[in-house]
């Protein structure tokens, strides 16, 4: 075969950052390219990572804050999770199990029906949140033979980007209308007379009930909204009633992130399904799950017509399931309900004070256990408007323009200046999102509010001026047209 001057591994690591940028620009996303670039962490790469700290090309270690926006509660590389692979890998274990019955699937399942409350009994293992979703979506559909027509979700809802859970989500972030499921109806989140007339009015001429499943998150983490106690009583007694398939989408939420195992537990309010993935594979491994109750699975799927009716290639691979079975042991014997706990306990009064302290800046703090986050003040004054010239044009024709420019100015103050990883959510709000890893300490905690607190000193008005100069001498230095003093330098003077 004619050598097509493939990279190797070893060359990846040695690609530098213009070389990565170019590979991006032609073979992946350009524009992304130009999104990132907008914020220091744009402009390094990571050499490694472990626990809470990212290290990068220039020689800075980096708090990471994010949690891997709900993938690393372990934080980075956790050891006993990296034991556990290359174990697998160096056993030479078998990863397929078309034709033979997988041990590790096998007890993984267990595990989670041990940890789960009631009969959640029955686990699909698959690959990403949006299929765990899909997947909850269409048992629902199958357990009513196809004999219900609609669905319900929530009106500021975020399921995933595929076809079907895109549909299923009501989020600014998805601007384009695909095909996608139909009879899809949304209520207000945590609304239930909302959720009361969809009902009323999509009764089946005979009286009964034409919904099969209600989709619902209890804790959204996109805007750090969470539903009430009354709420979740009332819609599971609803969906009793009628008969609906309850399903909790617990993707981010879930192995302990809010101060409970699952969000749903806090209440004590049990689905008919609930779906999870992320922190499901410890950092390390791809994996998501939906689980049922068992009289749900035995009518849609427990028969021997049926029994394949929902598969894939990937489904619950050796050593995904070896992975997420190591993860969910450390989650319980490290009592990661009991440190999401602690961190809200000392995050959430140190973000309040810091409220108190700039009430023009922070509108409202939001969050439960160790997924946190402020609603910051976009208001500002059309003077400043001029430095916003320099910024990507496409963003000026987002509303939520101003929202998203100033918690952007935010996160890249703290990265470039305190060495701090931050994000933000992108729903009809515009929250700076607090969510470290579960491993995180509370000394790492206080560094976080005391850089927080120095960043927001600046004011909004430094701090978006700033970001624009930031962007703007960059892009002098890339284009070749500066070659002075370093970027960050220039901008603190």
């Amino acid at each position: 075969m004619e050598n097509k001057n493939l990279y190797t591994v070893d060359d990846c690591l040695k690609l530098e950052m213009k070389e990565v940028k170019e590979l991006y620009s032609n073979y992946v996303n350009k524009s992304q390219v130009d999104i990132l670039g907008s914020f220091g962490f744009g402009r390094v790469l990571s050499t490694h990572a472990e626990g809470m700290y990212i290290h990068t090309n220039d020689k800075r270690k980096i708090l990471d804050f994010t949690g891997g926006i709900g993938v690393l509660n372990h934080g980075h590389n956790h050891p006993r999770i990296l034991k556990a692979r290359i174990k697998f890998q160096e056993e030479r274990r078998l990863e397929v199990h078309k034709s033979f019955l997988s041990p590790y699937l096998s007890a993984l399942s267990h595990n989670i029906a041990q940890v789960l409350p009631e009969d959640l009994d029955i686990s699909y293992l698959c690959n990403s949140g949006s299929e765990a979703v899909e997947g909850a979506v269409k048992l629902a559909y199958k357990y009513h033979q196809g004999k219900r027509d609609c669905i319900l979700n929530s009106d500021i809802s975020f399921h995933g980007k595929l076809l079907g859970t895109g549909g299923l989500t009501c989020s600014p972030e998805l601007n384009f209308k695909f095909p996608t499921i139909p009879n899809r109806h949304s209520f207000k989140y945590n609304n239930i007379e909302s959720v009361k007339a969809l009902i009323e009015k999509l009764r089946k001429k005979n009286g009964e009930s034409n919904i099969y499943a209600i989709l619902i998150e209890p804790f959204n983490a996109s805007s750090l909204r969470e539903c009430s106690l009354t709420f979740l009583q009332e819609l599971r007694l609803l969906c009793d009633l009628e008969k609906i398939v309850l399903i909790f989408d617990e993707v981010y939420t879930g192995w302990g992130k809010t101060g409970a195992l699952f969000n749903f537990m806090k209440k004590r309010v049990i689905p008919d399904v609930v779906t999870m993935a992320k922190s499901t594979g410890g950092g390390k491994s791809s994996i998501s799950c939906f689980t049922t109750r068992k009289t749900f699975f035995k009518k849609a799927y427990d028969n021997l017509s049926d029994a394949m009716l929902h598969s894939t290639t990937y489904n619950g691979f050796g050593e995904e399931c070896v992975t997420a079975l190591e993860a969910i042991n450390i989650a319980v014997e490290d009592n990661y309900v009991e440190k999401a706990q602690n961190i809200f306990k000392v995050l959430n009064p140190g973000l309040k004070g810091l409220q108190k302290k700039y009430p023009d800046l922070i509108k409202e703090v939001r969050g439960s256990g160790a997924l946190n986050g402020i609603i910051l003040n976009p208001e500002i004054s059309p003077v400043i408007k001029a430095a916003l010239k320099f910024m990507p044009v496409d963003l000026f024709k987002d509303p939520r323009f101003m929202a998203k420019l100033f918690t952007s100015s935010v996160i890249s103050e703290l990265f470039n200046n305190h060495r701090i990883l931050t994000f933000l959510g992108q729903n009809k709000e515009i929250p700076l999102v607090i969510s470290p890893s579960l491993i995180v300490k509370e000394e790492e905690i206080r560094n976080f509010l005391k850089a927080l607190d120095e960043t927001l000193s600046l004011g909004k008005y430094s701090l978006i001026i700033k970001f624009a100069k930031f962007r703007f001498l960059k892009d002098q230095i890339i284009m070749g047209k500066d070659k002075s003093d370093s970027v960050e330098q220039r901008i603190q003077n």
